[in-house]
Protein backbone atom coordinates (compact mmCIF):
# COMPACT_ATOMS: atom_id res chain seq x y z
CA UNK A 1 0.00 0.00 0.00
CA UNK A 2 2.46 2.76 0.59
CA UNK A 3 4.84 1.32 -2.19
CA UNK A 4 1.63 2.63 -4.24
CA UNK A 5 0.67 5.58 -2.63
CA UNK A 6 4.40 6.76 -3.22
CA UNK A 7 4.71 5.88 -6.68
CA UNK A 8 1.71 7.42 -7.40
CA UNK A 9 2.89 10.69 -6.23
CA UNK A 10 5.75 10.35 -8.04
CA UNK A 11 3.59 10.81 -11.59
CA UNK A 12 1.48 13.57 -10.55
CA UNK A 13 2.59 16.89 -12.38
CA UNK A 14 0.13 18.90 -10.24
CA UNK A 15 1.06 19.91 -6.67
CA UNK A 16 2.78 17.04 -4.38
CA UNK A 17 1.57 18.50 -1.19
CA UNK A 18 0.11 15.78 1.21
CA UNK A 19 1.44 12.89 -0.67
CA UNK A 20 4.92 13.32 1.78
CA UNK A 21 4.22 13.46 5.00
CA UNK A 22 0.91 12.00 5.16
CA UNK A 23 -0.32 8.81 7.53
CA UNK A 24 -0.28 6.07 4.91
CA UNK A 25 3.35 6.89 3.52
CA UNK A 26 5.15 6.87 6.74
CA UNK A 27 8.67 6.33 6.32
CA UNK A 28 10.26 6.05 3.17
CA UNK A 29 12.17 3.97 5.06
CA UNK A 30 13.00 0.13 5.11
CA UNK A 31 15.07 -1.97 3.25
CA UNK A 32 13.39 -1.48 -0.20
CA UNK A 33 13.59 2.60 0.37
CA UNK A 34 12.61 3.88 -2.92
CA UNK A 35 13.33 7.47 -3.06
CA UNK A 36 12.83 10.31 -5.46
CA UNK A 37 15.39 10.57 -8.23
CA UNK A 38 17.71 13.51 -7.90
CA UNK A 39 16.97 15.08 -11.25
CA UNK A 40 13.12 15.05 -10.17
CA UNK A 41 13.47 16.69 -6.91
CA UNK A 42 12.72 20.27 -8.30
CA UNK A 43 9.12 19.10 -9.23
CA UNK A 44 8.47 18.32 -5.26
CA UNK A 45 7.34 20.46 -2.67
CA UNK A 46 9.55 21.01 0.30
CA UNK A 47 9.57 22.80 3.70
CA UNK A 48 10.88 26.07 2.94
CA UNK A 49 9.92 28.53 5.35
CA UNK A 50 12.77 27.78 7.87
CA UNK A 51 16.53 28.50 8.46
CA UNK A 52 17.79 25.21 7.22
CA UNK A 53 16.10 22.44 4.79
CA UNK A 54 14.00 19.49 5.52
CA UNK A 55 13.75 15.94 4.49
CA UNK A 56 10.81 14.85 2.07
CA UNK A 57 8.70 13.40 4.81
CA UNK A 58 8.87 14.15 8.83
CA UNK A 59 9.71 10.59 10.98
CA UNK A 60 7.05 9.51 13.72
CA UNK A 61 9.52 9.79 16.70
CA UNK A 62 10.61 11.92 19.31
CA UNK A 63 13.51 13.64 21.23
CA UNK A 64 13.63 12.09 24.73
CA UNK A 65 14.90 14.64 27.47
CA UNK A 66 18.79 14.91 27.40
CA UNK A 67 21.02 13.20 29.18
CA UNK A 68 24.85 13.64 29.87
CA UNK A 69 27.97 11.72 30.06
CA UNK A 70 31.53 12.50 31.45
CA UNK A 71 34.34 10.43 29.65
CA UNK A 72 37.28 9.82 31.31
CA UNK A 73 40.34 9.85 29.59
CA UNK A 74 44.25 8.31 30.20
CA UNK A 75 46.22 11.51 28.63
CA UNK A 76 49.72 10.69 30.78
CA UNK A 77 51.60 10.18 27.40
CA UNK A 78 49.75 12.59 25.06
CA UNK A 79 50.80 16.32 26.67
CA UNK A 80 54.61 16.76 27.89
CA UNK A 81 52.39 18.48 31.12
CA UNK A 82 49.13 18.33 31.94
CA UNK A 83 46.81 16.72 33.55
CA UNK A 84 47.05 12.49 33.94
CA UNK A 85 43.58 11.86 33.12
CA UNK A 86 41.09 14.48 31.13
CA UNK A 87 37.20 14.41 30.93
CA UNK A 88 35.62 14.24 27.26
CA UNK A 89 32.40 15.81 28.11
CA UNK A 90 28.83 15.55 25.77
CA UNK A 91 25.47 15.72 25.44
CA UNK A 92 23.00 13.42 23.40
CA UNK A 93 19.53 12.72 22.84
CA UNK A 94 17.54 9.77 22.02
CA UNK A 95 14.21 9.27 19.68
CA UNK A 96 11.64 7.30 21.64
CA UNK A 97 11.67 4.42 19.72
CA UNK A 98 14.74 3.16 21.94
CA UNK A 99 12.43 3.05 24.83
CA UNK A 100 11.17 -0.12 23.51
CA UNK A 101 14.64 -1.63 23.05
CA UNK A 102 15.43 -0.61 19.85
CA UNK A 103 19.32 0.31 19.11
CA UNK A 104 20.05 3.67 16.94
CA UNK A 105 22.74 5.14 14.78
CA UNK A 106 24.38 8.48 16.16
CA UNK A 107 24.87 11.74 14.19
CA UNK A 108 27.19 13.79 16.28
CA UNK A 109 28.73 17.44 15.71
CA UNK A 110 32.44 17.48 17.81
CA UNK A 111 33.33 21.03 18.29
CA UNK A 112 35.20 24.06 20.59
CA UNK A 113 31.92 26.01 20.04
CA UNK A 114 30.43 24.87 23.26
CA UNK A 115 30.44 27.44 26.31
CA UNK A 116 32.83 29.60 23.87
CA UNK A 117 33.37 33.36 24.10
CA UNK A 118 34.32 35.59 26.89
CA UNK A 119 32.38 35.51 29.79
CA UNK A 120 29.08 36.95 30.35
CA UNK A 121 28.89 36.57 26.09
CA UNK A 122 29.26 32.93 25.78
CA UNK A 123 27.50 30.85 23.16
CA UNK A 124 25.54 27.71 24.24
CA UNK A 125 26.80 24.54 26.05
CA UNK A 126 26.13 20.83 25.13
CA UNK A 127 22.90 20.46 27.13
CA UNK A 128 20.94 23.40 24.25
CA UNK A 129 20.24 21.76 20.56
CA UNK A 130 23.27 23.98 18.73
CA UNK A 131 21.21 27.04 16.20
CA UNK A 132 21.17 26.00 12.68
CA UNK A 133 24.18 23.24 12.63
CA UNK A 134 22.02 21.27 15.78
CA UNK A 135 18.85 22.37 14.75
CA UNK A 136 18.67 20.61 11.56
CA UNK A 137 20.16 17.14 12.61
CA UNK A 138 17.43 17.50 16.00
CA UNK A 139 14.37 18.65 13.45
CA UNK A 140 14.92 15.99 10.89
CA UNK A 141 16.85 13.09 11.84
CA UNK A 142 16.02 12.25 15.74
CA UNK A 143 12.25 11.46 14.32
CA UNK A 144 13.37 9.54 11.90
CA UNK A 145 15.35 7.14 14.74
CA UNK A 146 18.11 9.12 15.06
CA UNK A 147 20.50 9.70 18.11
CA UNK A 148 21.88 12.83 18.05
CA UNK A 149 25.21 14.10 20.27
CA UNK A 150 26.88 17.29 20.86
CA UNK A 151 30.41 17.20 22.28
CA UNK A 152 32.92 19.00 23.53
CA UNK A 153 36.96 18.83 22.73
CA UNK A 154 39.27 18.83 25.61
CA UNK A 155 39.89 22.14 27.26
CA UNK A 156 36.13 23.70 25.93
CA UNK A 157 32.87 23.87 27.70
CA UNK A 158 32.71 21.32 31.01
CA UNK A 159 35.69 19.01 29.07
CA UNK A 160 38.94 19.14 31.02
CA UNK A 161 42.40 18.81 30.21
CA UNK A 162 44.22 20.93 27.85
CA UNK A 163 42.70 22.81 25.16
CA UNK A 164 45.28 21.24 22.47
CA UNK A 165 44.23 23.11 19.34
CA UNK A 166 43.99 20.78 16.55
CA UNK A 167 46.86 18.16 18.32
CA UNK A 168 47.30 14.62 19.21
CA UNK A 169 45.23 15.20 22.26
CA UNK A 170 42.45 17.22 20.94
CA UNK A 171 42.41 14.12 18.43
CA UNK A 172 42.48 11.54 21.06
CA UNK A 173 39.30 12.97 23.02
CA UNK A 174 37.28 12.99 20.06
CA UNK A 175 38.35 9.33 19.34
CA UNK A 176 37.25 8.21 22.62
CA UNK A 177 33.71 9.84 22.74
CA UNK A 178 33.32 8.27 19.06
CA UNK A 179 34.22 5.31 20.54
CA UNK A 180 32.04 5.59 23.85
CA UNK A 181 28.80 6.53 21.38
CA UNK A 182 29.49 3.07 19.41
CA UNK A 183 29.27 0.95 22.21
CA UNK A 184 26.53 2.20 24.29
CA UNK A 185 23.71 -0.64 24.41
CA UNK A 186 20.98 2.20 23.09
CA UNK A 187 23.72 2.33 19.94
CA UNK A 188 23.78 -0.03 16.54
CA UNK A 189 27.42 0.61 16.19
CA UNK A 190 27.42 3.27 13.83
CA UNK A 191 28.31 6.96 14.95
CA UNK A 192 28.45 9.63 11.72
CA UNK A 193 30.39 12.89 12.17
CA UNK A 194 28.64 16.50 11.07
CA UNK A 195 29.64 19.97 11.27
CA UNK A 196 31.20 23.01 8.95
CA UNK A 197 34.40 24.32 9.09
CA UNK A 198 36.14 23.60 13.00
CA UNK A 199 33.53 20.54 13.40
CA UNK A 200 34.43 19.88 10.14
CA UNK A 201 38.11 19.91 11.39
CA UNK A 202 36.72 17.58 14.33
CA UNK A 203 35.57 14.81 11.70
CA UNK A 204 39.18 14.58 10.12
CA UNK A 205 40.91 14.05 13.69
CA UNK A 206 38.68 11.26 14.35
CA UNK A 207 38.78 10.01 11.31
CA UNK A 208 42.67 9.81 11.40
CA UNK A 209 42.13 7.55 14.60
CA UNK A 210 40.10 5.37 12.49
CA UNK A 211 37.66 4.17 15.22
CA UNK A 212 35.92 1.15 14.13
CA UNK A 213 32.74 2.71 15.06
CA UNK A 214 33.03 5.68 12.45
CA UNK A 215 31.07 4.84 9.41
CA UNK A 216 30.68 7.79 8.12
CA UNK A 217 32.15 12.00 7.51
CA UNK A 218 30.39 15.21 6.33
CA UNK A 219 32.73 17.73 6.63
CA UNK A 220 31.60 21.11 5.70
CA UNK A 221 34.53 22.87 4.55
CA UNK A 222 36.13 21.07 6.93
CA UNK A 223 39.57 21.78 7.51
CA UNK A 224 42.00 18.78 7.09
CA UNK A 225 45.35 20.09 7.81
CA UNK A 226 46.46 23.29 9.82
CA UNK A 227 49.17 24.60 7.61
CA UNK A 228 47.18 24.45 4.52
CA UNK A 229 44.72 26.22 6.24
CA UNK A 230 46.76 29.16 7.04
CA UNK A 231 49.46 29.17 4.29
CA UNK A 232 49.15 28.67 -0.01
CA UNK A 233 52.41 28.33 -1.42
CA UNK A 234 53.86 29.58 1.75
CA UNK A 235 51.90 32.77 0.67
CA UNK A 236 50.26 33.46 4.79
CA UNK A 237 46.99 34.58 5.68
CA UNK A 238 46.16 37.52 8.47
CA UNK A 239 44.65 35.11 10.84
CA UNK A 240 47.47 32.64 10.75
CA UNK A 241 49.56 35.26 13.07
CA UNK A 242 47.22 34.43 15.98
CA UNK A 243 45.17 31.65 14.77
CA UNK A 244 45.99 29.48 18.00
CA UNK A 245 46.29 32.04 21.14
CA UNK A 246 42.53 33.60 19.52
CA UNK A 247 40.93 30.31 20.39
CA UNK A 248 42.73 29.92 23.48
CA UNK A 249 41.43 32.65 24.90
CA UNK A 250 37.92 32.12 24.16
CA UNK A 251 38.25 28.77 25.89
CA UNK A 252 39.24 29.58 28.91
CA UNK A 253 37.03 30.90 31.94
CA UNK A 254 39.55 33.04 33.33
CA UNK A 255 40.09 31.47 36.64
CA UNK A 256 42.22 29.20 38.46
CA UNK A 257 41.22 26.09 36.82
CA UNK A 258 42.51 27.31 33.32
CA UNK A 259 46.10 26.45 34.47
CA UNK A 260 44.70 22.80 33.72
CA UNK A 261 44.19 24.45 29.86
CA UNK A 262 47.90 25.17 29.58
CA UNK A 263 49.50 22.89 28.07
CA UNK A 264 53.39 23.49 25.90
CA UNK A 265 51.48 23.48 22.63
CA UNK A 266 49.85 26.61 23.69
CA UNK A 267 53.32 27.94 23.60
CA UNK A 268 53.96 26.27 20.19
CA UNK A 269 51.15 28.19 19.11
CA UNK A 270 51.93 31.10 19.91
CA UNK A 271 55.47 30.80 17.80
CA UNK A 272 54.35 29.13 15.50
CA UNK A 273 52.83 31.47 12.83
CA UNK A 274 55.23 35.07 12.80
CA UNK A 275 58.13 31.99 12.67
CA UNK A 276 56.86 30.17 9.82
CA UNK A 277 55.94 33.99 7.62
CA UNK A 278 59.26 34.93 8.37
CA UNK A 279 61.82 32.90 8.14
CA UNK A 280 60.41 30.39 5.64
CA UNK A 281 63.29 27.57 4.46
CA UNK A 282 65.07 28.43 8.45
CA UNK A 283 62.11 27.24 10.26
CA UNK A 284 62.59 23.66 10.66
CA UNK A 285 60.95 23.44 14.11
CA UNK A 286 57.50 24.42 13.69
CA UNK A 287 57.31 21.27 11.02
CA UNK A 288 56.52 18.87 13.85
CA UNK A 289 53.73 21.80 15.16
CA UNK A 290 52.20 21.30 11.69
CA UNK A 291 52.54 18.00 10.87
CA UNK A 292 50.38 16.94 14.11
CA UNK A 293 47.92 19.16 13.27
CA UNK A 294 47.65 17.33 9.10
CA UNK A 295 45.36 14.87 9.60
CA UNK A 296 43.91 13.95 6.11
CA UNK A 297 46.61 12.18 4.78
CA UNK A 298 46.49 10.01 8.51
CA UNK A 299 43.04 9.33 8.05
CA UNK A 300 43.78 8.11 4.03
CA UNK A 301 45.25 5.22 6.12
CA UNK A 302 43.68 4.60 9.09
CA UNK A 303 39.90 5.59 8.06
CA UNK A 304 37.64 2.64 7.09
CA UNK A 305 34.54 4.77 6.50
CA UNK A 306 32.48 6.90 3.90
CA UNK A 307 32.78 10.57 3.15
CA UNK A 308 30.63 13.08 1.99
CA UNK A 309 32.63 16.86 1.04
CA UNK A 310 30.59 19.63 0.98
CA UNK A 311 32.66 22.56 0.26
CA UNK A 312 32.20 26.22 -0.83
CA UNK A 313 34.01 26.99 -4.23
CA UNK A 314 33.97 30.58 -2.91
CA UNK A 315 35.22 29.96 0.77
CA UNK A 316 38.11 32.27 1.67
CA UNK A 317 38.25 30.83 5.14
CA UNK A 318 38.37 27.65 4.80
CA UNK A 319 39.38 27.57 0.44
CA UNK A 320 38.55 25.15 -1.41
CA UNK A 321 42.58 23.36 -1.47
CA UNK A 322 41.56 22.12 1.76
CA UNK A 323 39.18 19.50 -0.85
CA UNK A 324 41.35 19.87 -3.38
CA UNK A 325 45.04 20.13 -3.21
CA UNK A 326 47.60 17.87 -1.33
CA UNK A 327 51.35 16.88 -2.51
CA UNK A 328 52.21 18.73 -5.68
CA UNK A 329 50.70 17.08 -8.47
CA UNK A 330 47.80 15.00 -6.25
CA UNK A 331 44.09 16.08 -5.02
CA UNK A 332 42.68 14.66 -2.15
CA UNK A 333 39.03 14.33 -3.16
CA UNK A 334 40.15 12.05 -5.91
CA UNK A 335 43.17 10.42 -3.81
CA UNK A 336 40.26 9.02 -1.47
CA UNK A 337 38.46 7.64 -4.26
CA UNK A 338 41.68 6.02 -5.88
CA UNK A 339 41.95 5.05 -2.32
CA UNK A 340 38.57 2.59 -2.41
CA UNK A 341 36.37 5.08 -0.28
CA UNK A 342 32.59 5.93 -0.99
CA UNK A 343 33.23 9.86 -1.52
CA UNK A 344 30.29 11.92 -2.52
CA UNK A 345 30.48 15.48 -3.05
CA UNK A 346 28.35 18.82 -3.40
CA UNK A 347 30.52 22.11 -4.41
CA UNK A 348 28.68 25.29 -4.21
CA UNK A 349 29.26 28.62 -5.27
CA UNK A 350 28.54 29.77 -2.05
CA UNK A 351 31.37 31.00 1.13
CA UNK A 352 32.07 29.75 4.30
CA UNK A 353 28.47 28.20 5.03
CA UNK A 354 25.64 25.07 4.86
CA UNK A 355 24.28 24.43 1.48
CA UNK A 356 21.21 25.26 2.67
CA UNK A 357 22.31 28.26 4.53
CA UNK A 358 20.03 30.73 2.37
CA UNK A 359 20.80 33.78 5.10
CA UNK A 360 23.67 33.87 3.93
CA UNK A 361 23.87 32.78 0.31
CA UNK A 362 22.48 36.19 -0.35
CA UNK A 363 25.16 38.21 1.03
CA UNK A 364 27.59 37.33 -2.37
CA UNK A 365 28.97 39.87 -4.42
CA UNK A 366 29.87 39.70 -8.19
CA UNK A 367 32.91 37.41 -9.26
CA UNK A 368 32.25 35.80 -5.61
CA UNK A 369 29.18 33.61 -6.09
CA UNK A 370 26.77 36.50 -6.74
CA UNK A 371 26.08 35.38 -10.41
CA UNK A 372 24.96 32.11 -8.58
CA UNK A 373 22.69 33.23 -5.67
CA UNK A 374 19.71 33.06 -7.92
CA UNK A 375 20.32 29.14 -7.94
CA UNK A 376 22.22 28.38 -4.97
CA UNK A 377 20.58 27.11 -2.23
CA UNK A 378 19.82 23.39 -1.82
CA UNK A 379 16.80 22.98 -0.42
CA UNK A 380 17.20 19.20 -0.83
CA UNK A 381 19.96 19.02 1.37
CA UNK A 382 18.44 17.74 3.99
CA UNK A 383 16.72 14.51 1.85
CA UNK A 384 20.23 13.81 0.13
CA UNK A 385 21.85 14.05 3.34
CA UNK A 386 19.22 11.73 4.66
CA UNK A 387 19.54 9.27 2.16
CA UNK A 388 22.95 8.77 2.95
CA UNK A 389 22.89 8.82 6.59
CA UNK A 390 19.59 5.79 6.35
CA UNK A 391 22.51 3.87 3.76
CA UNK A 392 26.20 4.28 6.04
CA UNK A 393 24.22 4.44 9.39
CA UNK A 394 21.34 1.85 9.27
CA UNK A 395 22.11 0.10 5.82
CA UNK A 396 18.59 0.83 4.23
CA UNK A 397 17.92 1.79 0.53
CA UNK A 398 20.26 1.58 -2.20
CA UNK A 399 23.84 2.50 -1.95
CA UNK A 400 23.92 6.56 -2.82
CA UNK A 401 25.46 7.12 -6.11
CA UNK A 402 28.83 8.52 -5.47
CA UNK A 403 29.36 11.66 -7.44
CA UNK A 404 29.98 15.46 -6.77
CA UNK A 405 26.96 17.97 -7.36
CA UNK A 406 29.39 20.94 -8.62
CA UNK A 407 27.83 24.66 -9.33
CA UNK A 408 29.63 26.63 -12.16
CA UNK A 409 30.18 30.13 -11.07
CA UNK A 410 26.85 30.93 -13.49
CA UNK A 411 24.67 28.92 -10.84
CA UNK A 412 23.92 26.24 -13.21
CA UNK A 413 24.42 22.45 -11.29
CA UNK A 414 25.30 19.60 -12.70
CA UNK A 415 26.79 15.96 -11.57
CA UNK A 416 29.82 14.61 -12.25
CA UNK A 417 31.48 11.09 -11.54
CA UNK A 418 34.28 13.06 -9.86
CA UNK A 419 35.57 16.64 -9.62
CA UNK A 420 37.62 17.85 -10.80
CA UNK A 421 36.47 16.04 -13.89
CA UNK A 422 38.36 13.14 -15.09
CA UNK A 423 37.98 13.90 -18.67
CA UNK A 424 39.65 17.48 -19.27
CA UNK A 425 41.46 18.48 -21.66
CA UNK A 426 44.48 21.12 -21.05
CA UNK A 427 43.84 24.92 -22.90
CA UNK A 428 47.19 26.13 -23.01
CA UNK A 429 47.98 29.86 -22.96
CA UNK A 430 51.37 31.42 -23.44
CA UNK A 431 51.49 34.76 -22.17
CA UNK A 432 53.93 36.35 -24.81
CA UNK A 433 50.87 36.10 -27.16
CA UNK A 434 49.42 39.36 -24.37
CA UNK A 435 49.77 42.79 -23.58
CA UNK A 436 51.30 43.60 -20.32
CA UNK A 437 51.29 47.10 -18.74
CA UNK A 438 53.51 46.28 -15.85
CA UNK A 439 56.29 48.95 -14.51
CA UNK A 440 59.69 48.96 -15.89
CA UNK A 441 62.67 49.21 -14.02
CA UNK A 442 65.70 50.20 -15.69
CA UNK A 443 64.70 48.49 -18.66
CA UNK A 444 64.17 45.35 -17.23
CA UNK A 445 61.46 43.38 -16.68
CA UNK A 446 57.88 44.68 -15.14
CA UNK A 447 57.82 44.77 -11.29
CA UNK A 448 55.73 43.09 -8.94
CA UNK A 449 55.79 44.42 -5.42
CA UNK A 450 56.78 48.26 -3.97
CA UNK A 451 53.77 48.92 -5.04
CA UNK A 452 53.69 48.16 -8.42
CA UNK A 453 51.87 45.90 -10.17
CA UNK A 454 51.14 43.91 -13.60
CA UNK A 455 48.31 43.43 -15.64
CA UNK A 456 48.32 40.70 -18.47
CA UNK A 457 45.67 41.12 -21.00
CA UNK A 458 45.03 38.34 -23.75
CA UNK A 459 42.05 39.34 -25.76
CA UNK A 460 39.55 36.87 -27.80
CA UNK A 461 41.20 33.42 -27.04
CA UNK A 462 38.00 31.32 -27.50
CA UNK A 463 35.66 30.99 -30.58
CA UNK A 464 33.20 29.03 -28.49
CA UNK A 465 32.25 29.27 -24.44
CA UNK A 466 35.66 28.08 -22.80
CA UNK A 467 34.22 25.92 -19.34
CA UNK A 468 37.06 25.70 -17.17
CA UNK A 469 36.50 22.81 -14.71
CA UNK A 470 39.34 21.95 -12.17
CA UNK A 471 43.06 23.40 -11.18
CA UNK A 472 44.12 25.68 -13.79
CA UNK A 473 48.20 26.55 -13.43
CA UNK A 474 50.38 29.31 -14.31
CA UNK A 475 53.85 29.48 -14.62
CA UNK A 476 55.77 32.44 -13.93
CA UNK A 477 59.19 33.32 -14.74
CA UNK A 478 60.24 35.65 -12.26
CA UNK A 479 63.60 37.08 -10.62
CA UNK A 480 63.29 37.77 -7.22
CA UNK A 481 66.06 40.61 -5.73
CA UNK A 482 65.39 38.91 -2.20
CA UNK A 483 65.23 35.23 -0.84
CA UNK A 484 61.50 36.25 -0.16
CA UNK A 485 58.69 38.36 -2.01
CA UNK A 486 55.02 37.11 -2.97
CA UNK A 487 53.38 37.04 -6.09
CA UNK A 488 49.27 37.15 -6.18
CA UNK A 489 47.53 36.33 -9.53
CA UNK A 490 43.69 37.32 -10.07
CA UNK A 491 42.29 35.88 -13.06
CA UNK A 492 39.43 37.94 -14.42
CA UNK A 493 37.38 38.03 -17.84
CA UNK A 494 39.24 40.70 -19.71
CA UNK A 495 35.63 41.89 -21.43
CA UNK A 496 33.69 42.61 -18.16
CA UNK A 497 36.57 42.71 -15.35
CA UNK A 498 34.32 39.40 -13.75
CA UNK A 499 36.34 38.24 -11.14
CA UNK A 500 37.30 34.16 -12.13
CA UNK A 501 39.80 32.67 -9.51
CA UNK A 502 43.07 33.51 -7.71
CA UNK A 503 46.55 32.04 -7.25
CA UNK A 504 48.92 33.32 -4.58
CA UNK A 505 52.80 31.70 -3.61
CA UNK A 506 55.78 33.32 -1.75
CA UNK A 507 58.46 32.58 -3.73
CA UNK A 508 60.38 31.03 -1.53
CA UNK A 509 57.90 28.14 -1.95
CA UNK A 510 58.07 28.10 -5.81
CA UNK A 511 58.19 24.86 -6.25
CA UNK A 512 54.74 24.63 -5.04
CA UNK A 513 53.10 23.07 -1.99
CA UNK A 514 54.34 23.75 1.93
CA UNK A 515 58.28 22.92 1.17
CA UNK A 516 60.40 25.89 0.86
CA UNK A 517 63.65 26.66 -0.63
CA UNK A 518 66.17 28.95 -0.21
CA UNK A 519 66.08 31.86 -3.09
CA UNK A 520 69.20 33.46 -4.67
CA UNK A 521 68.85 36.82 -5.73
CA UNK A 522 69.19 37.84 -9.08
CA UNK A 523 68.51 34.11 -9.83
CA UNK A 524 65.78 33.09 -12.96
CA UNK A 525 63.02 30.52 -11.36
CA UNK A 526 59.87 29.73 -12.36
CA UNK A 527 56.96 29.83 -9.98
CA UNK A 528 54.61 26.92 -10.33
CA UNK A 529 50.94 28.99 -9.38
CA UNK A 530 47.96 27.02 -8.84
CA UNK A 531 44.27 28.48 -8.69
CA UNK A 532 41.76 27.63 -6.09
CA UNK A 533 39.39 25.19 -7.23
CA UNK A 534 37.59 26.73 -10.36
CA UNK A 535 34.40 25.80 -12.25
CA UNK A 536 33.72 28.85 -14.20
CA UNK A 537 32.31 29.65 -17.68
CA UNK A 538 34.08 32.20 -19.86
CA UNK A 539 32.18 33.31 -23.00
CA UNK A 540 32.65 32.90 -26.52
CA UNK A 541 35.25 35.90 -27.79
CA UNK A 542 36.02 36.84 -24.36
CA UNK A 543 39.53 37.16 -23.58
CA UNK A 544 41.40 36.51 -20.14
CA UNK A 545 43.23 39.09 -18.01
CA UNK A 546 45.72 38.66 -15.42
CA UNK A 547 45.95 40.86 -12.54
CA UNK A 548 49.71 40.62 -10.47
CA UNK A 549 50.21 42.11 -7.52
CA UNK A 550 52.43 40.90 -4.18
CA UNK A 551 49.54 40.60 -2.13
CA UNK A 552 45.61 39.78 -2.26
CA UNK A 553 42.51 39.75 -0.31
CA UNK A 554 42.87 37.67 2.83
CA UNK A 555 46.46 37.42 2.54
CA UNK A 556 49.50 39.61 4.48
CA UNK A 557 52.66 41.04 2.22
CA UNK A 558 55.02 39.35 1.93
CA UNK A 559 57.33 39.51 5.13
CA UNK A 560 60.20 41.05 3.54
CA UNK A 561 58.19 44.44 2.93
CA UNK A 562 58.62 46.43 -0.11
CA UNK A 563 62.30 45.79 -0.16
CA UNK A 564 61.57 42.21 -1.98
CA UNK A 565 60.26 43.11 -5.18
CA UNK A 566 59.84 40.19 -8.01
CA UNK A 567 60.66 41.14 -11.83
CA UNK A 568 58.24 38.53 -13.36
CA UNK A 569 58.64 37.98 -17.09
CA UNK A 570 55.31 37.75 -18.97
CA UNK A 571 56.86 36.26 -22.11
CA UNK A 572 57.97 33.57 -20.79
CA UNK A 573 55.20 32.72 -18.53
CA UNK A 574 52.11 30.48 -19.29
CA UNK A 575 48.62 29.71 -18.44
CA UNK A 576 46.98 26.26 -18.52
CA UNK A 577 43.45 24.81 -17.37
CA UNK A 578 41.20 22.18 -17.58
CA UNK A 579 38.49 22.58 -19.97
CA UNK A 580 35.33 20.45 -20.29
CA UNK A 581 32.40 20.19 -22.65
CA UNK A 582 28.85 19.35 -21.29
CA UNK A 583 25.78 19.51 -22.64
CA UNK A 584 22.30 19.99 -21.33
CA UNK A 585 21.64 16.54 -20.56
CA UNK A 586 23.79 16.98 -17.35
CA UNK A 587 22.65 20.10 -16.39
CA UNK A 588 20.40 19.19 -12.33
CA UNK A 589 17.69 21.38 -12.13
CA UNK A 590 17.40 22.06 -7.69
CA UNK A 591 14.26 22.69 -6.21
CA UNK A 592 13.73 26.68 -5.91
CA UNK A 593 10.69 27.96 -5.76
CA UNK A 594 9.23 32.50 -5.26
CA UNK A 595 8.06 30.91 -1.46
CA UNK A 596 11.15 29.85 -0.76
CA UNK A 597 12.29 31.73 3.05
CA UNK A 598 15.71 32.74 0.56
CA UNK A 599 13.71 34.49 -2.07
CA UNK A 600 10.97 36.34 0.44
Amino acid sequence: MREAIFIACLVLTTSLSGCFGSDETQGLEGDDANYPDIYSRHTLDWNWSDSYSYVLEPGPYVALEVQEALIEVDTSDIWETGPPTSNVHLSYWLPSNTQEGEQVPVIAVVSPYFSFGQPGDESGATNVVGSGRGEFIFDNFIPHGYAFAQVSVFGTEESSGCFDYRGAGEGLGIHSAVEWLGTQNWSNGKVGLYGKSYEGATQWEAAALGSEYLATIVPISGTTGLHPLLYKNGSAEARSQVMHMNYFSSTVDYNAEDLDNICPDIVEGFFAGPVTYGLGELDPYMENYYEEREHISKALTNYNGSVYWVQGMQDWNVDPHQVFGGPPGTVWYQDFIDSGFDVRGMLGQWEHNYPDQWSKHNAQDSGYGGEAIQNMTRWDWGQDLFEWFEYYLKGIGEKPDAHAQIQRNDGQWRIEESWPPTDSEIFSLSLSDCQNDGAFIGGGAPVVGGGQSVSVECPGINEEDLHISGLATIHITAVPTFDGGQVFVELQDAQTGLRLGHATMDVRYHAGGSEPQTVIPSQTITLLMEFQGMDVILPAGHGLKFVITDTGEDYLAPACGTACVVHVLPSLSTFEAPIIDRTDAEILITPQSEDAANNQ
